[in-house]
């Protein structure tokens, strides 16, 4: 198949292998790296934050359960795999088989369960191996929670704190415990809002929310799906009583709370 410029455009097959398949998106996308007038000007950092958004898209997707949406988005990140790996060939940095043989060899150093002697009982050690293993690779230097990237949501981020931390033995012995830290940081902030000193308030506002995440982690609950699930909610429930508004001819800020709030308990007993 080619193009009104006659350029061979890659057409996978409907049972075409899966190394084809691959070989044949490549292509594609190296022809539009030298073709495409916007995608031949991009860099690595241009497009950086364009795959953060591609990577919270698939996150959405599966939130949704749309495994269509799913699939699709997952060639999105796809794309931008290939493209960061082309782009760092072309300045001489380093191509798309040494992005697969890195992470294949780490796959198999991280994995000495599977692929080694060692030996494990559940999936703490696999974990505690893991960070092991990630800092006799860095020859025993630097921090344990270097490996948690500075410009994650800030939610996510004190998770992979925590986690990282407990690995090692930073961690409260029995839940409890943690859920007194919790009501601790709760109190505190109270105090400091009763003072009224909006600096302090700030601080002892993180302070109850990272505990709230530590404690997250004792019930077995990731802190971000949780909030991204209850914003699903609120969001569900609101464009409810938008809806219901706009079938009774009033505009949301014409009408009392009370009224709103009767819709919203309405979406709550519908299940919404």
């Amino acid at each position: 198949m080619e193009n009104l410029n006659n350029t061979k455009i890659p057409t996978p097959k409907d049972d075409e292998n899966l190394i084809d398949l691959f070989q044949s998106f490549y292509e594609l996308v190296k022809i539009l790296r030298k073709e495409c007038p916007w995608d031949k000007e991009q860099t690595n950092e241009s497009i950086a934050q364009l795959t953060i958004e591609e990577a919270y898209e698939v996150v959405d997707a599966i939130y949704k359960k749309d495994d269509d949406d799913f699939a699709g988005e997952l060639g999105d990140v796809l794309l931008h795999i290939l493209m960061h790996s082309i782009i760092a060939e072309e300045r001489g940095a380093f191509d798309l088989r040494t992005v697969i043989k890195k992470i294949h060899s780490k796959m198999i150093r991280r994995h000495p369960h599977v692929f080694g002697e060692i030996e494990v009982i559940n999936q703490e050690e696999v974990l505690q191996n893991w960070e092991t293993i990630k800092k006799q690779e860095k020859n025993g230097t630097g921090s344990t929670l270097d490996g948690v990237p500075n410009n994650l949501p800030a939610l996510l981020r004190a998770e992979r704190i925590q986690h990282k931390a407990s690995r090692i033995g930073f961690d409260w012995n029995q839940k409890e415990d943690m859920w007194e830290k919790v009501e601790e940081e709760f109190a505190e902030l109270k105090d400091e809002i009763e003072n009224g000193d909006k600096q302090k308030i700030k601080e002892e506002f993180g302070d109850f929310l990272f505990s709230l995440v530590n404690a997250a982690r004792y019930e077995d609950i990731i802190p971000e799906e949780a909030l991204q699930l209850t914003n699903m909610k609120f969001t569900r429930r609101f464009q409810h009583i938008e809806k219901r508004a706009k079938e009774i001819n009033k505009e949301l800020r014409e009408m009392s709370l009370e009224e709103m709030d009767a819709f919203w308990n309405e979406a709550k007993e519908k299940g919404m």
